[in-house]
């Protein structure tokens, strides 16, 4: 009795180690609805993820990902926008959508085989896609007054 109950608790705490993610896929969720706007961030490792969505106000948003296959995804609807998005390392996914009035963007990225989208419509808009590295890919839109 006590030898299967030793395995099975070995069996658990084995398929808890499994299920868990690794310590350094962290994952920061953040939605701003209102006015004032803002974000923040800056995750280190592999596997971080970045998504914000921001509707009106002020906005901004920064992003900051050091490390490997990471993403950010940054919506915003209403006002005097911004973006940003600076990811290190190889593999890093980065979006950003901007609708209606004073945009900006910077997407950054150092690496290889990393993707960088953005669209823009309506005001003031701007940009600024930067990639190091091979096998890179880039793609944006841009429909200013």
């Amino acid at each position: 009795m006590i030898r299967k109950s030793f395995i099975a608790s070995a069996l658990v705490a084995l398929v808890g180690i499994a299920a868990a993610a690794p310590a350094m896929a962290n994952d920061v969720r953040i939605e701003q609805y209102g006015w004032s706007n803002s974000a923040g961030g800056a995750q280190e490792g592999y596997g971080n993820r970045i998504r914000t969505y921001q509707n009106g106000g002020y906005n901004r948003i920064v992003g900051h990902q050091y490390g490997r296959q990471n993403l950010s995804a940054v919506g915003q609807e209403g006002h005097d926008n911004y973006g940003s998005t600076y990811q290190n390392g190889s593999r890093n996914v980065a979006g950003i959508g901007q609708f209606g009035s004073n945009h900006t963007t910077i997407l950054t990225q150092d690496g290889n085989g990393t993707i960088a989208a953005g669209v823009q419509v309506g005001r003031g808009c701007s940009a600024n896609v930067s990639q190091g590295g091979n096998d890179n890919v880039a793609a944006f839109v841009q429909a200013c007054p």
